[in-house]
């Protein structure tokens, strides 16, 4: 546990130095949303779930996926000579699940500030997006691993992660669109899913990571 700690503590600090990326995130988010507000001010609900959520989608992608695309090969060997490979995997997973986390606190507040907001669950709304950002965090993070040993090619991400995030999307869609009732329930069946996916996740980088590690 204590690795763990430590290499995420490495995370955050780098993240705290470079904060261009940071903000760069936060500028995307800004300006999407504006744009959004300005050509749709008012969209219905299943346009507002599916607007925020391709957000989500992208804001996941440009947060997640540099995480390993900017460890050279030489720190690399480094991290190999200190780390095992399965403490390096999960001190990335935390970190960038924390980050998406905080990502997607952001954009539901800006969303909701300058959108329409038709919630009327916001507490379970709030533990949806929570949930949908943890997920897209454990997927991206699992696949930057595969392409940063593909020699850096990034378009590895977008066809290996198309059949991964596509399902995942609709079962969040499909969970959200229960908030907009106050009286309808949310199909904890769904819940379940995404959590099972989520553990699925971490033990497929738990159990390949250690063979990129090699490499």
């Amino acid at each position: 546990m204590k690795q763990i700690l430590t290499l995420f503590k490495k995370d955050l600090l780098l993240e705290i130095r470079q904060q261009y990326a940071f903000y760069g995130v936060l500028l995307y988010i800004g300006a999407t949303i504006f744009v959004l507000y300005m050509a749709i001010e008012s969209p219905d609900n299943r346009t507002w779930i599916g607007l925020f959520w391709i957000i989500q989608l992208f804001i996941s992608i440009n947060a997640v996926a540099k995480s390993f695309l900017q460890e050279s090969r030489s720190r690399m060997l480094y991290y190999h000579s200190i780390s095992s490979p399965q403490h390096f995997v999960l001190a990335k997973l935390l970190f960038n699940s924390v980050l998406m986390l905080v990502m997607s606190l952001l954009s539901m507040v800006v969303f909701s500030l300058f959108l329409s907001y038709p919630v009327q669950k916001t507490a379970a709304f709030i533990g949806i997006v929570f949930l949908g950002g943890w997920s897209m965090s454990l997927v991206f993070t699992f696949l930057a691993a595969i392409a940063a040993k593909a020699q850096q090619n990034a378009a590895i991400m977008a066809i290996l992660g198309f059949p991964i995030i596509i399902p995942q999307l609709l079962v969040l869609m499909k969970v959200s669109s229960s908030v907009f009732a106050a009286g309808e329930p949310i199909s904890v069946a769904s819940v379940l899913i995404l959590v099972a996916f989520d553990v699925m996740v971490i033990l497929l980088s738990l159990i390949l990571f250690p063979f990129l590690w090699k490499d």
